[in-house]
């Protein structure tokens, strides 16, 4: 099942995508409003669990929105994979004395599918990173790694667009481990670094998160092509251990991480008029330009 936030007549709604009887895209309207309240009210998410359609419109007559556009916390995995850890030089993470590395994104850097990413005037290396995106559907504390997986709603295509170095137009000491941190941090935290879509795929659809492709490109060339079986954290295990910093919440979106194939391992980055395509498996494209 695919859900989907959407704008029509001026107003944000959201719905389920039909096939319409000569074989297009339709939504069937469920209620105003995005997805985040469907989700507080419906858990597992199910056909039948869901309120009664008020309508249809062809999905041409609709624009797609972020599923998710203000999720009560939007998570994100830094370096779970391992060949993304070691294309620019570090050396290989031992899981046995490591933990997640889980930090926040703003809401502000969410955008939906089609939607143009600023280029920040404070980087002039800004970066993409393909990535399965989680969403939490109950309310959770201290989930065990063996559960984990059914407090999940379902998934979601996106891209953790990274700038890759700050330049605030003074000098500053970067060689002291705290300015790098925060600036590294920083550089996720812009507008519109944080694409989602096009959809919600249920949960029931994805068996198993751990086998998924992950493939984006950057004007039609691939640029990464992975698999989330290389996680050195599961979904599962992310799940579980954030549930053991906060509480998660239904709505909650969890980033996990890229594999290799970024910008910064060759010193390429992108530039005003590129555009990324996305793919996680069988969860739909999302495609976004650079301006």
């Amino acid at each position: 099942m695919r859900l989907v936030t959407y704008r029509r007549a001026g107003a944000v709604r959201h719905g389920r995508l039909v096939t319409g009887s000569d074989g297009t895209g339709r939504v069937a309207e469920l209620g105003d409003g995005d997805l985040g309240g469907l989700l507080e009210a419906v858990f597992p998410l199910t056909e039948d669990a869901l309120p009664a359609a008020k309508g249809e419109h062809a999905l041409a007559d609709v624009a797609l929105l972020a599923p998710l556009p203000r999720p009560g916390k939007l998570l994100a995995a830094a370096a779970n994979y391992q060949d993304h850890v070691t294309e620019t030089g570090a050396p290989p993470l031992d899981k046995s004395r490591i933990s997640p590395r889980l930090f926040l994104k703003p809401a502000s850097s969410i955008v939906g599918p089609g939607a143009e990413i600023p280029l920040p005037d404070i980087s002039a290396e800004v970066d993409w990173e393909a990535e399965l995106a989680v969403v939490i559907g109950r309310r959770v504390r201290h989930v065990g790694v063996e559960d984990a997986l059914d407090v999940v709603a379902g998934y979601l295509t996106s891209n953790d667009v990274s700038a890759r170095s700050i330049d605030l137009g003074y000098e500053r000491d970067t060689e002291d481990k705290a300015v790098w941190f925060f600036d590294w941090l920083a550089g996720k935290w812009c507008d519109g670094f944080a694409p989602l879509g096009p959809w919600l795929v249920s949960a029931d659809e994805v068996p198993d998160p751990q086998a998924l492709s992950v493939e984006l490109a950057v004007n039609g060339v691939t640029r990464q092509r992975g698999s989330t079986k290389d996680m050195i954290f599961t979904v599962a295990e992310l799940v579980a251990h954030a549930s053991r910093v906060m509480t998660l919440e239904p709505g909650d979106v969890i980033q996990t991480g890229t594999p290799s194939g970024v910008g910064a391992a060759t010193g390429e980055y992108l530039a005003s008029g590129d555009e990324m395509t996305v793919t996680v498996g069988p969860l739909g494209t999302l495609r976004n330009t650079v301006s």
